[in-house]
């Protein structure tokens, strides 16, 4: 029987262009806390979108984080 909490999981293959703080959090197996503190340390720059200023993370920042270069085609 399918629960409310069935969620996508996140694979490196398949990324979005730009990701949420949870994302990028469940991503890098550390807590939405440390992703904030690693983009007002300049470690992982946010994108800050809408009137609230909600923090959006670019992939190529996030995969370079990993230790993982983009193929450029």
């Amino acid at each position: 029987m399918p629960t409310a909490k069935n969620k996508k999981k996140l694979s490196i293959e398949n990324l979005p262009d730009l990701l949420t703080v949870g994302e990028v959090a469940e991503l890098l197996r550390v807590s939405k806390l440390t992703v904030k503190r690693w983009g007002k340390r300049g470690k992982l720059p946010a994108i800050r979108i809408n009137a609230r200023g909600d923090r959006r993370y670019r992939k190529e920042a996030v995969l370079w984080l990993l230790g993982i270069q983009q193929d450029k085609a």
